[in-house]
């Protein structure tokens, strides 16, 4: 037997946290590693290690070949199951296999076959494309491995690991944050290695990015994909429609400028890959560039002819390679140092797989350059927030938890190093302790790190939330139910209907709000504040701030509801410092008042409502 492959340090830590990791734990866990790092070959060391049988997953045959190929550099021999690649083996101990063939032929991965017995780890590569529907090919395909063996371990492997709509593909990281949903199919990232240490380590070239755009007569030509994100992109759970991309590109007077430029910028590079928005778009891209040079691979492209055009860009006989939806992943030519897209990306995963075919390592390759025509709003190094943008403004965040301290990524806005918004609703740190414990310690930390022993959970300490009226737990904006007393929580909208019923009460759909400095009947220092609806009908409600006991009286029922970045300090104590920072303040959706006596008094006031009722801003 040859002697195994030499892993780099941080591929050697990756196999070390999955070892631990299942050594005390049957939940699916997740390694986070850049394109380029070298997953294979920590899935070869891995399904070396194991001494059960290891089934290797992927979407595609490419990465089939190469998580097979790495394997047989141990000098150790392995089956491969796709009909892809015109085999359909399943005897040995390890197999690497596509899902598509794996989920046909489900029967030929029972345990009875078997004299070794069950599979005992399941490794998916591109883990990102598992499905939360349980219905999906790899979640059948797990569920039949399970049934054999329900103590089956599943590691996923990814360089992006977020899915558009859904954010980050696991629960818990191992820097002790929590990530994605508590239903997340896989539990923990157990290792990840950043993109900035990988180039800063020099195994990784360092991508290049210029968000180019080229001025002729005074006017910008590039690619304005802006609607598209405001109505399709990102920020919903939907993908670009390639009739909705040719509406912006087709026959665009900016094409063969931006052509002509990559040209010149490719004059001193070795490869370069074009992502073009459509398959008309790339067929015209196609014919500016250097005929004898230039090649294009969409979908349709047949299978023959598609390996051959790639074996020829590798061969380097071909310098330009343009392509449609493809080669985004399973794609390995490392001279690649120049990427141009020009077409909109509609999620932080899709442009970190496209910008990752330039960033692997290659004699006489300095970097790789990015030329971005389509104003794609993604950060290469930023770390996705894990949840959709919910504007274009907006930018990751640092909001320290004021319960356990935990350093919490929201989306947000700042004003200079200020942050006045985010859009966090529960702390993200993770922290030790009985959660029940802490459910019923609701003193000054308000539920967030109780101190005790146990397996660490996620902080209960919420930026917004709406109280139980029963047991006075804090609960999410959302929830229907208490999570501490099972309670059905007051719906907002049959609050608002009751109101409306009463002849004592006065609900306005809230337009806006003022503050004004004013001074009681008494001489008395007070802040005023004032709601108005769309008709110009108000309600008023008065604080003093003078004593440490009406300041925190103030934050207590007004800052914690009101401020659009709850959590962040602010401590006015007075009410000119509070009408300096309004910009830090958001109004209600609705306010009910109820008259005392001869005067009007808020009763409720209702914040982040999506029920049935129109809101003020959602006015035609």
């Amino acid at each position: 037997m040859s002697s195994p492959p030499e892993l780099r340090p941080y591929q050697r830590e990756a196999v070390r946290r999955v070892v631990v990791h299942f050594r005390g734990s049957d939940e699916p866990a997740v390694v986070v590693l850049p394109t380029g790092s070298g997953k294979s070959l920590v899935i070869a060391e891995l399904a070396r290690l194991a001494r059960g049988r290891v089934l290797v997953l992927a979407h595609v045959r490419e990465l089939v070949e190469q998580n097979h190929a790495k394997y047989l550099a141990y000098g150790l021999e392995a089956d491969i199951f796709s009909a892809g690649l015109g085999r359909k083996e399943s005897a040995r101990q390890v197999v690497f296999g596509s899902v598509q063939s794996v989920v046909r032929n489900l029967e030929r991965f029972a345990a009875s076959d078997h004299p070794r017995g069950p599979f005992t780890l399941l490794v998916i590569d591109e883990c990102h494309r598992v499905s939360p529907k349980e219905d999906a090919s790899y979640r059948q395909v797990i569920d039949h491995l399970r049934e054999a063996n329900p103590r089956l371990k599943v590691l996923g492997l990814t360089a992006t690991p977020y899915r558009l709509g859904q954010g980050f593909i696991y629960h818990r990281h191992h820097h002790g944050m929590v990530r994605g949903d508590e239903d997340a199919f896989f539990r923990d990232c157990v290792f990840e290695q950043p993109l900035r240490l990988m180039v800063k380590q020099g195994y990784l070239a360092e991508p290049r990015r210029i968000d180019a755009a080229l001025f002729k007569d005074g006017q910008e030509l590039r690619y304005d994909f802006s609607a598209l994100f405001s109505t399709s992109g990102p920020a919903s759970t939907g993908l670009f429609r390639e009739e909705a991309l040719n509406r912006v590109v087709a026959g665009h007077r900016a094409t063969p400028r931006i052509i002509a430029e990559v040209v010149e910028h490719a004059r001193e590079r070795q490869g370069v890959m074009l992502f073009a928005a459509s398959v008309a778009h790339a067929e015209e891209i196609l014919g500016y560039l250097p005929a004898r040079e230039a090649a294009l691979i969409t979908g349709e492209t047949l299978s023959a002819e598609r390996e051959r055009l790639i074996n020829a860009f590798k061969a380097r006989e071909l310098k330009y390679l343009v392509n449609v939806a493809v080669l985004t992943t399973g794609f390995d030519a490392p001279h690649v140092d120049l990427i141009a897209i020009l077409r909109p990306t509609e999620s932080v995963s899709l442009y970190q797989q496209i910008v990752g075919r330039g960033l692997r390592l290659s004699p006489g390759k300095r970097d790789c350059l990015i030329l971005d025509y389509a104003g794609n709003p993604w950060d290469l190094y930023a770390p996705e927030v894990g949840s959709p943008k919910p504007a274009g403004d907006t930018e990751p965040v640092q909001v320290e938890c004021p319960a356990c301290g935990h350093a919490n990524l929201f989306w947000g806005r700042r004003d200079g190093e200020v942050v006045i918004e985010h859009f966090g609703r529960r702390c993200q740190g993770l922290v030790e302790g009985d959660r029940h414990a802490n459910d019923a310690a609701l003193g000054a930390e308000r539920r967030g790190a109780a101190s005790g022993a146990g397996k660490k959970h996620q902080c209960d300490f919420r930026f917004r939330f709406k109280v139980c009226g029963d047991c006075g737990a804090e609960n999410d904006i959302a929830a229907r139910r208490c999570h501490g007393c099972e309670t059905l929580l007051v719906d907002a909208d049959d609050t608002l209907k009751q109101a409306l019923r009463l002849r004592d009460a006065r609900v306005l759909r809230v337009a806006g709000m003022q503050l004004e400095a004013t001074v009681n009947a008494r001489g008395m220092a007070r802040l005023k504040v004032t709601y108005h609806d769309e008709d110009g009908t108000t309600l008023s409600e008065w604080f003093a701030l003078e004593t440490p006991a009406q300041r925190g009286a103030f934050a207590a029922v007004f800052l914690r509801d009101h401020l659009r970045a709850p959590g962040v300090p602010f401590r006015p104590t007075t009410p000119e410092e509070v009408i300096a920072e309004q910009h830090r303040l958001r109004h209600p959706d609705f306010v009910v008042g109820r008259k005392v006596g001869r005067h009007w008094k808020v009763f409720e006031k209702l914040f982040d409502y999506t029920g049935r009722y129109r809101r003020a801003e959602a006015a035609e």
